[in-house]
């Protein structure tokens, strides 16, 4: 694997974060379409081959699958869940939502990678959580106590909070389980084991495909998806994680918010209001300490 330096590292994790962030715009249109299974499967399944002649034609690289393919059965069943988690909850919730519960996947990340890579979470750092969740939900609630004190949860909202113990459990695994593998080799075996897991789900689930309604406008969202959100992202967050860690890389996720906010911006024309700003800077302070906490701590 080639090496990268920790700038460089920063960089892809702020890429990654943008293009997560635009999948929740992409992901709701498609979410009514079809059942979860079937839609993850489709996305994991082109990924798959669009990845496959990089892979298969390089003999040094097709030897290795065999030796990896175990290790990414373990990462992608829960890579595969938290898409199937996301795509069921938007049947019954909201992006707002959604959007609201995913910035506790950097503090349950934490908990989990203090159990298993003994990293402990001193009150200075629980405090910063705190803070970047305040500055998450100063942007998604757009200051408006009113609509904040209005948030529950429903049964979409449950559904997708195990998508998110799925995330920070997929950002565990991908570190615990990593042996100097090249990405390529292991994201390619990531969708490999998705695309096998979510067959038996189907298989056992009778759950129908349904592939031919994927036409028009969820064709487009769904190609984003394929590229943007799956053969890049796991790029990013595989090669990134293990340079930084979980911790690191998933305090970004305080920023998502802020990249939905600049993403409708740029492609749908929606203002961002001047109020939110103030959450944008918050949350991005808390990123940023929690970035030099992760150092200091190392």
């Amino acid at each position: 694997m080639s090496k990268i330096s920790t700038l460089q590292a920063h960089f892809y994790v702020l890429l990654a974060t943008f293009l997560v962030a635009g999948s929740f715009i992409a992901s709701q249109p498609l979410a009514n379409a079809i059942n979860p299974f079937s839609l993850t499967l489709f996305r994991f399944l082109f990924s798959l081959l669009i990845l496959a002649p990089f892979i298969l034609l390089r003999q040094n690289l097709r030897q290795k699958v065999i030796s990896t393919l175990p290790r990414a059965m373990v990462i992608s069943f829960f890579y595969s869940l938290y898409f199937m988690a996301l795509f069921e909850a938007l049947k019954t919730t909201t992006v707002l939502n959604t959007g609201t519960l995913y910035t506790l996947v950097p503090l349950m990340t934490a908990v989990l990678a203090f159990f298993v890579f003994k990293e402990k979470i001193n009150l200075n750092k629980f405090l910063v959580y705190v803070i970047g969740l305040i500055g998450t939900l100063w942007v998604v609630f757009k200051a408006n106590i009113e609509l904040l004190l209005n948030f529950s949860l429903n049964f979409g909202d449950y559904i997708f909070l195990v998508g998110a113990l799925s995330m920070c459990c997929y950002s565990i695994s991908l570190k615990y389980f990593y042996r100097q593998d090249n990405i390529l080799v292991l994201v390619f075996c990531t969708l490999l084991g998705g695309c096998i897991w979510l067959l038996l789900a189907i298989l056992l689930l009778n759950q129908p495909l349904h592939w031919e309604l994927i036409r028009g406008e969820l064709l487009y969202n769904m190609l984003y998806l394929i590229v943007g959100t799956t053969i890049m992202t796991l790029y990013l967050y595989q090669k990134t994680t293990v340079v930084l860690g979980p911790t690191k890389v998933m305090s970004y996720i305080y920023l998502n918010p802020i990249a939905v906010a600049v993403l409708l911006y740029v492609l749908k024309d929606e203002n961002i209001e001047a109020i939110v700003f103030i959450g944008i800077m918050i949350s991005a302070a808390a990123t940023v300490i929690l970035q030099k906490n992760a150092r200091s701590a190392t």
